[in-house]
């Protein structure tokens, strides 16, 4: 990141898992803005409809309704309401303690989930994309039935199949053969282009 934009122009972010520990050292690290994975969010809310059937519809408008709150910017009013859920219902027990574990993780993590900010700045709220783009490109090709890689081995590879997937590998290829005639044939030689 640093050789890449070493004057920090451009807007950093990093999204997490809601981890703490790897929270607190990429705000000790880095300078970023840290976001928490919204899906990691989403599965929290899924813990919390203690009070429909698994599968029922009432369920699925709960989290939608409180998911929509979230990506509007309402963390606060969302916590506040699965705590006032607990006192006025009169919760007690596993379901007590399933609903103020998700509005405890939810509270602490307010800070990183202004998704209506970060949407607005076209920044990503959640890092499927990345992980897709991670299987596709490495887990695939690198993890086959009897590979071994060393690291150097490896990082060429995932360069050499990055270009391909992009659709760049016929203009990579030209420059790798100018670049490969130029160390070969030094300054006098020079190659006929076709």
């Amino acid at each position: 990141m640093e050789r890449r934009d070493p004057s920090a122009l451009k807007t950093r972010v990093a999204l997490t898992d809601g981890e703490r520990a790897l929270q607190i050292r990429v705000d000790r690290k880095l300078r970023v803005t840290l976001i928490l994975d919204l899906m990691h969010a989403l599965e929290k809310l899924w813990k919390a409809y203690v009070f429909h059937a698994e599968g029922s519809l009432q369920a699925e408008l709960w989290v939608l309704d409180r998911a929509l709150r979230i990506l509007l910017g309402d963390v606060g009013q969302v916590v506040k309401g699965i705590r006032q859920s607990i006192t006025k219902r009169g919760l007690s027990g596993a379901g007590s303690k399933t609903l103020r574990g998700v509005a405890d993780y939810l509270y602490r993590n307010r800070t990183r989930m202004r998704y209506d900010e970060y949407l607005a700045n076209g920044w990503p709220i959640a890092s499927g994309p990345v992980e897709g783009a991670c299987k596709n490109l490495i887990k695939d090709r690198m993890e086959r039935s009897g590979m071994r890689w060393t690291e150097q081995m490896a990082e060429a590879i995932v360069q050499l199949r990055a270009i391909c997937l992009s659709g760049d590998f016929d203009h990579y290829w030209q420059f790798h053969i100018a670049q490969d005639q130029r160390r070969l044939y030094p300054a006098p030689w020079s190659v006929v282009p076709k």
